[in-house]
């Protein structure tokens, strides 16, 4: 979930966990309609892979009664500890995860395009669930917030400062790359698409400012701290015209939904 070459979704920076659950809480209210995809049942023991602040891992509990949330940022296990203190909440790396008692099913949300290692994700995955258990999934796909990530680029060069190439940060692949992961690594598909999910930010007035605080940190790694804010400043000026409407701005997110069970 978080900037940077690591194979995890923490990285080396710091989740802002208060930031997060203000201003960014569309990242979970929509992810309440993957719930209904996943359609946990009493009795399932199902795993929230990056379940940051826990709010979609309290939902599932509601439903099923056994789950586990793991995410590797400390500052995201210990707000969602605090929130839900009767779920199981556990530091770990998307990538490297094990438990002793498979999972029938593991969920994720806008989570797994923070992870490099898609690979070592997906096997991760296989190993953690019972025969025939099922994932269902949902992250950045191919194009995902291409406008912000260009005028990040453009801007930076504009100061002086080398653009950052998006796969330094994000794997955004497209259906057939990740669909092609899960097959081979022994996963029958049963669901796979990808959709346009422009995406309304929180705030009308610093929306962009907010969103690139939260998760495009890792483009300014490098650039003089000085220079930063008024480096987001433009940015945000530059997109008014394609990203604010009627007052209000939008990310342009595509997603890739999936649904897939072990074979």
């Amino acid at each position: 979930m978080i900037p940077g070459k690591q194979n995890t979704f923490g990285g080396d920076m710091k989740w802002k966990a208060d930031l997060y659950t203000e201003k960014h809480d569309f990242v979970y209210d929509y992810g309440s309609a993957l719930i209904d995809l996943l359609n946990p049942q009493q009795g399932e023991h199902i795993l929230d892979l990056g379940c940051g602040t826990g709010q979609l891992t309290q939902e599932i509990h509601k439903r099923c009664g056994s789950v586990v949330g793991i995410d590797s940022s400390a500052e995201m296990i210990h707000s969602a500890k605090e929130s839900f203190p009767e779920i199981d909440f556990q530091i770990a790396d998307a990538t490297d995860f094990h438990f002793k008692i498979p999972f029938d099913a593991i969920f994720s949300n806008a989570v797994l395009h923070w992870v490099i290692d898609a690979e070592s994700a997906i096997r991760c995955m296989h190993q953690n669930l019972v025969n025939r258990g099922r994932i269902v999934l949902e992250f950045g796909g191919k194009g995902n917030v291409s406008t912000i990530i260009s005028q990040i680029n453009h801007t930076l060069e504009d100061f002086n400062y080398p653009p950052k190439a998006v796969n330094e940060q994000w794997f955004f692949p497209s259906i057939s790359e990740y669909t092609t992961l899960l097959e081979d690594n022994g996963f029958d598909v049963l669901l796979a698409n990808q959709f346009d999910r422009p995406t309304e930010l929180a705030s009308n007035a610093t929306g962009i400012l907010d969103w690139l605080n939260m998760f495009a940190a890792g483009f300014f790694i490098g650039v003089a701290e000085s220079d930063v804010t008024e480096i987001m400043k433009t940015i945000q000026d530059r997109l008014k015209p394609t990203l604010l409407k009627n007052g209000k701005w939008y990310a342009d997110y595509k997603r890739i939904r999936i649904v897939a069970k072990k074979q």
